[in-house]
């Protein structure tokens, strides 16, 4: 059975003092909360502090993204393996590195491969805008979104990943999609094309989560289908009471 995954993406929000101080006030809220991984995602600066607030501790940390290269003359970006012994796991393609920082299918291909080789865990981000949507292409956009982000990916790590179904128009704006929508790319389009691609097994292995507008009144239904094995949580996951319940709405769904 795979272990549900709830990853709080705390976006351009805290400072590194700030950071701090929410994480150690998370400790006693989750730390204990079995049945289900959590993962808190700082911005770059908290990094050090956060990691350090939770060493030993059953709360893993994340990144919000990489750079494709190893190093080089990017100014203002961060190489995977920089992060290194920071993080566990690093975000890949969140819709908004796209928005706002044109990420292209083809980097967010180059950004999971640099982060498996310095030996982070993936969470690859994907989904559709409403134009999309409501023109029909949303299967078709996600699944053309997923098959560029494996391209050349080894079926060994494919376990190890972590997808993020995210449609673009549920982020940040109070609307969700629909428990349907969300079964209907994530068990008929993402796991099905993780199966073409790479075997059944394989497709059962692989977590994956929603995220769109995600908060204690709406987990549980998200939560109950067999194909959803977690989220990835904008802003209930900056208030730890909402994102507490959160995660124990994942682990009673899932029966941990």
């Amino acid at each position: 059975m795979r272990t549900p995954i709830i990853a709080g993406n705390w976006k351009m929000n805290k400072t590194p003092a700030e950071s701090v101080a929410f994480a150690e006030a998370l400790l006693p809220a989750i730390n204990d909360l079995a049945g289900a991984e959590k993962v808190v995602i700082p911005t770059y600066v908290a990094l050090p502090g956060v990691n350090q607030a939770l060493a030993g501790s059953q709360i893993r940390v994340g990144a919000q993204d990489c750079h494709p290269e190893p190093s080089g003359a990017y100014t203002s970006s961060i190489a995977a393996p920089m992060l290194v012994g920071l993080a566990e796991y690093v975000v890949i393609g969140h819709s908004e590195t796209r928005q706002y920082l044109g990420v292209t299918d083809e980097q967010v291909n180059g950004k999971l491969k640099a982060a498996l080789a310095a030996g982070l865990k993936p969470i690859v981000a994907l989904g559709e805008v409403l134009e999309q949507r409501r023109a029909g292409q949303h299967r078709e956009v996600c699944q053309t979104q997923l098959r560029a982000a494996l391209d050349g990916i080894p079926a060994e790590a494919i376990p190890g990943l972590v997808i993020a179904y995210e449609p673009v128009w549920a982020i940040g704006t109070g609307e969700n999609a629909s428990v349907a929508d969300a079964e209907e790319i994530i068990g008929g389009v993402l796991r099905p094309t993780v199966a073409e691609l790479y075997g059944q097994p394989a497709a059962d292995a692989v977590r994956i989560q929603y995220g769109g507008s995600v908060k204690p009144d709406n987990m549980a239904e998200y939560m109950a289908l067999p194909d959803i094995d977690g989220a990835l949580v904008g802003g209930a996951s900056l208030k730890m009471d909402s994102f507490a319940e959160l995660i124990r709405l994942a682990i009673q769904a899932k029966g941990g």
